[in-house]
């Protein structure tokens, strides 16, 4: 498998969602975000799993979103939050309220800790994704090609840096977040020693 290999959805809400991504993200998160889809996609190709490939790009695209200082909520957590703005975004690009939901849905449960893959394939495929970039955990199932071709497309730049200051401030002032949570695991030792930046 290559990284040409994977489809990259090019329907007006992917363009849309690519281009609120790159407008409120810094460099590093709008890499982090494309690669998230590329290793769900890839991911997911390489498992067999059907997917809305159109959800999970705008999904991807906006999930951290709530990071951003202009969509940052003092009353929820920063997942929570984006799943508000990816509705309103959803809404704005003709999506039923049944789908907007459903962005909102996978972005929330990108923070789980597992999402089942037959209850919400999109959803697991964003926590498994998200989880390989920035902590680093099982990126050897992401195939060597696509791992190697993406990350000289889209590199990863600061995201280790940048994600560990967002994260601790987010679990600072959001004690009882799933952000709060990692902080206490230790999430910033494993970003810090991420193989993919190796």
């Amino acid at each position: 498998m290559k990284l040409d290999d994977l489809v990259m959805p090019d329907t007006p809400a992917c363009r849309g969602a690519l281009e609120v991504a790159t407008r409120y993200h810094t460099p590093s998160l709008l890499n982090h975000s494309i690669r998230a889809y590329l290793w769900a996609a890839a991911y997911a190709q390489d498992n067999a799993i059907a997917f809305d490939a159109e959800l999970l790009y705008v999904a991807a695209m906006l999930h951290d979103i709530g990071l951003a200082a202009e969509y940052d909520s003092h009353a929820v957590p920063y997942e929570e939050a984006g799943g508000h703005v990816a509705w309103a975004f959803c809404a704005g690009a003709g999506w039923s309220p049944e789908r907007r939901d459903r962005v909102a849905e996978v972005i929330i449960r990108h923070m789980w800790d597992e999402v089942p893959v037959d209850e919400d394939p999109e959803g697991h495929l964003l926590e498994l994704s998200t989880g390989m970039d920035i902590s680093g955990r099982d990126t050897d199932r992401i195939p060597a090609r696509v791992r190697a071709e993406a990350l000289e497309r889209y590199p990863r730049l600061e995201i280790a840096k940048e994600f560990s200051v967002c994260i601790a401030d987010q679990g600072a002032r959001k004690p009882s977040s799933y952000a709060a949570r990692f902080v206490r695991n230790g999430i910033v030792d494993r970003i810090i020693r991420n193989p993919l930046d190796d």
